[in-house]
């Protein structure tokens, strides 16, 4: 991490992103119910205060870069996704359509995207996905190039260390999802 990075969290000019939290604590130490606080307010304050639009105003292809270090450092992973396939599940058609509507260059953010899925394949690493149907059946590209973003989620099930589920929009479930969520580690 830079000097000026961390002296913009220090002086407040820079709301520090949950990464940046995970790595000073790592460099100075600190373990056990401090940390466990710090972690928390991190937490808070990047899915409280930070919101789709800042994210395109940083760069998106900043925030894979982000994304990334976020992964390097967790062993656990847990996505729920009620109307999307997240980027470590697409296919490059997948996730270009899903930037459609960002303006600009998107080309970054797609190589990003798809050189994290590298990650599935760590064995030291787990992953759990669960999807409703809705987002596994949403028409964001025609026909074929659906149905070959519908193999990429069964050949990514395969992989040992990945769990991939899918609720059904038949039946009943008393309880609505809010929102697409992940879970890293604890």
């Amino acid at each position: 991490m830079s000097r000026t990075r961390v002296s913009n969290i220090e002086s407040g000019k820079l709301t520090p992103s949950l990464v940046d939290v995970e790595l000073i604590l790592e460099a100075l130490g600190i373990d056990g119910p401090v940390s466990a606080e710090a972690r928390s307010l991190a937490r808070v304050a990047n899915t409280e205060w930070q919101d789709h639009w800042s994210s395109r105003s940083r760069g998106l292809d900043k925030k894979q870069n982000e994304l990334a270090r976020l992964e390097s450092i967790s062993t656990e992973f847990r996505f729920f996704l009620l109307s999307m396939i997240t980027g470590l599940l697409a296919t490059p058609d997948y996730v270009r359509a899903s930037l459609a509507d960002v303006p600009g260059d998107q080309s970054k953010t797609i190589a990003k995207k798809l050189e994290r899925q590298h990650v599935l394949y760590d064995s030291a690493k787990s992953f759990t996905f669960v999807l409703t149907e809705q987002a596994v059946r949403w028409p964001l590209l025609p026909p074929v190039a659906m149905a070959v973003q519908l193999d990429q989620l069964a050949s990514v099930s395969r992989i040992p260390s990945v769990r991939l589920g899918v609720i059904p929009l038949g039946g009943h479930i008393p309880e609505k999802p809010l929102n697409t969520f992940t879970v890293y580690d604890r």
